[in-house]
């Protein structure tokens, strides 16, 4: 169970219906549907401020740019990791606006141009922990998210952060199949949004994100699978109440709200103890909070660990 390989897992409520997914597509029935849920991506040196654990060891080589670039999970465009990469390209990403409201003082939408000026962007060299068991290192851009929460100003009221993909079927064909309940939603607790390690990307390798990376913006949240950090976002509700996300209504036994990496807890379908990293043969041990607990444990201090997925 240990050695599964990315490319041959499927959530088990879309395995049930996979011929009529594929159908649907046009895909042969020999392909592979493959999970989208890593939204998201991880840690090892940032460039800013973070704490010992965020320091790169020797495994810890940055994942190649092809790689990073060539091998997706974002359903809206195709349930093939190796296709996103072709199917989004010409994705319009200009002009973009991300509204952000809900329970604060100062309700406001920014373009994208604006938080880049704003906020100009850090790099920050995150650890990428799938929750399908493999893994990237990525040299992201962009801005610690309690920045862009500080300029509106939330209410004492608010309790989650809920964050909004975009939702254009004719921009991303993957929408028009029933894989999920668009838009895609995630959501975070307040204080894990304001968490320095929680960032805004609005680039890596140096470079604007592309289409297939979530651009213009996306989250980034490196103790978590990756499925919690949402691409392409178009709104920021700051609400009272923990966020109906995604994948936690698709399939709430399999894919929960808090998503904190953690080989302690097996997936249901697989082990989580171990990860491939990818572009790399061997297997690596996985870390709790993906080695960044020195930074976060303490946001936990009252959840059972072994209960917290």
């Amino acid at each position: 169970m240990d050695k599964i390989r990315s490319s041959e897992i499927t959530p088990e409520h879309l395995f049930v219906s996979r011929r009529k997914f594929l159908a649907g597509m046009g895909i042969a029935a020999a392909g592979a549907v493959v999970l989208s849920s890593c939204k998201g991506i991880a840690e090892t040196t940032p460039v800013s401020s973070p704490t010992s654990s965020a320091v790169a060891t020797p495994a810890d080589k940055l994942t190649p740019i092809e790689d990073v670039t060539g091998y997706n999970n974002f359903y809206e465009f195709s349930l093939s990791k190796t296709e996103v990469a072709a199917v989004s390209q010409g994705f319009k990403t200009s002009p973009w606006t991300v509204a952000v409201g809900g329970l604060v003082n100062k309700p406001q939408t920014f373009g994208i141009e604006d938080l880049v000026k704003k906020f100009p962007p850090e790099e920050r060299v995150y650890r990428l922990r799938c929750v399908e068991a493999w893994s990237m290192v990525i040299p992201w851009l962009g801005f610690p998210l309690g920045k862009l929460l500080a300029e509106v100003e939330p209410l004492s009221s608010a309790k989650y952060v809920r964050f909004e993909t975009l939702y254009d079927t004719t921009q991303m064909p993957g929408q028009g199949f029933l894989v999920l309940d668009w838009p895609y939603v995630e959501g975070l607790r307040l204080d894990e949004a304001r968490h320095n390690l929680t960032i805004m990307s609005t680039g890596l390798y140096g470079k604007s994100l592309l289409p297939q990376n979530g651009a213009p913006l996306r989250l980034v949240v490196p103790w978590k699978y990756g499925f919690k950090s949402i691409k392409s976002i178009v709104k920021i509700d700051l609400v009272a109440d923990m966020p109906r996300t995604s994948w936690a209504l698709a399939a709430p036994s399999e894919y929960g709200f808090y998503a904190n990496v953690n080989p302690g807890v097996s997936h249901p379908r697989w082990s989580q103890s171990s990860e491939r990293r990818i572009g790399e043969s061997s297997r690596l041990p996985t870390l709790l909070f993906n080695g960044y607990g020195e930074d976060v444990s303490s946001l936990y201090k009252d959840l059972d660990l072994r209960k917290s997925f």
